[in-house]
């Protein structure tokens, strides 16, 4: 066994078993911590298949984006573990159950795949090529004109995005920070002179009281 096929047996185990990690952790921030380090393996398997352009996809968006929008959600939601917990025995048979038949299908499928499927062949003097260089050169040649009909949308959305967010509201309470810097003590608590406190009268007696 080479070191190659050493380091793949070594990132898919640790990637099945935080999968797993993910399913049975009772805290929810050490679930998404789990999914993280199960992505992370994901892409270094990528990166042994020379998919670098998936791995850096992977790590960028998933790990870099979306996981630490995961965690800051979870850590800043009040959840209640024991009221998630409640009716997961009476629901497990059928979790289990439709588990394992997406598994036996997921293995037919990978199973079928291998079978049919052909060692690629380099031609005689050809050079290497860098995925991603290739990719990159599909894209932006044939598939020039999409990439830039994307561009322009996520473009709008974003400055569309930007102006919903910085419209001034009625019932904002925003405070202008150039104030703020010219704030002064003076300006903040004001002394006035009040007449010193007197004392409290007596009560006055009533009726019912005088005749006891």
């Amino acid at each position: 066994m080479d070191v190659k096929t050493g380091f793949f047996y070594l990132f898919s185990v640790v990637l099945l078993f935080s999968a797993f990690r993910v399913v049975t952790a009772r805290n929810p921030v050490h679930a998404v911590l789990f999914l993280m380090l199960t992505f992370s393996q994901a892409s270094a398997i990528w990166l042994l298949l020379n998919a670098e352009f998936l791995a850096i996809v992977l790590v960028l968006v998933y790990l870099g984006a979306v996981m630490v929008l995961f965690l800051f959600v979870v850590m800043m939601l009040d959840i209640n573990i024991d009221t998630m917990r409640k009716g997961f025995w009476k629901n497990f048979p059928l979790a289990a159950t439709l588990g394992a038949v997406v598994a036996l299908e997921m293995a037919a499928v990978l199973l079928s795949g291998f079978r049919l499927a052909k060692a690629p062949v380099m031609a005689a003097g050809a050079l290497p090529v860098d995925n991603s260089k290739a990719l990159g050169i599909l894209l932006y040649t044939e598939y020039l004109m999409p990439i830039q009909i994307a561009a322009a949308i996520l473009l709008v959305a974003m400055i569309a995005a930007i102006a919903l967010t910085l419209r001034e509201r009625k019932d904002s309470k925003a405070i202008d920070p150039s104030l703020q810097v010219r704030v002064r003590a003076s300006d903040r608590m004001q002394l006035v002179k009040m007449a010193p406190t007197q004392e409290a009268p007596a009560p006055v007696a009533t009726a019912a009281e005088e005749s006891k």
